[in-house]
């Protein structure tokens, strides 16, 4: 098992899930990446329930987080995480393909620490990713209870 701090990924398209994936090995970080498909999953991953009941008590480094899932949309996953005591303080990038104007004010009224929308191009998606995956994951300091264990 690493020792390394995780990453939570939730997106519902697989394309883009590969990609982001692709992305952030590019940047050679050595996160692991924990993907999740819609954001039910995602609450059970951080709430440590359903499947994910029986995972050691860890706080991502950062999470990923898609606005459009099905079952629990991004903005909800969002809510539950800065509302919580113990996952207010995981930084949330808001990693999605809408541009809208209502979503961006959302997302940073509840606290989201970055909204990037999603480049359409392969190159600049691939880059961006990259650049975030560097900055949440190497350069970014997290405060010591956030660190795993």
């Amino acid at each position: 098992m690493s020792s390394f701090k995780k990453i939570l990924l939730a997106e519902d398209n697989a394309k883009d899930a590969e990609l982001t994936r692709y992305a952030l090995s590019e940047s050679n970080l050595m996160n692991e990446i924990v993907h999740v498909k819609d954001g039910a999953e995602a609450l059970d991953y951080l709430f440590h329930q359903g499947i994910y009941s029986d995972s050691k008590d860890d706080i991502p480094i950062a999470a990923f987080i898609d606005l459009k899932m099905p079952k629990v949309d991004g903005i909800e996953v969002l809510r539950a995480i800065k509302t919580n005591d113990k996952l207010k303080f995981l930084p949330v990038v808001i990693l999605t393909s809408s541009k809208e104007e209502r979503d961006m004010v959302e997302s940073y009224r509840l606290g989201a620490n970055a909204y990037v929308v999603k480049p359409v191009d392969f190159e600049k998606f691939v880059f961006t990713v990259k650049q975030l995956g560097i900055f949440w994951g190497l350069i970014n300091e997290a405060p010591a209870f956030l660190i795993n264990k």
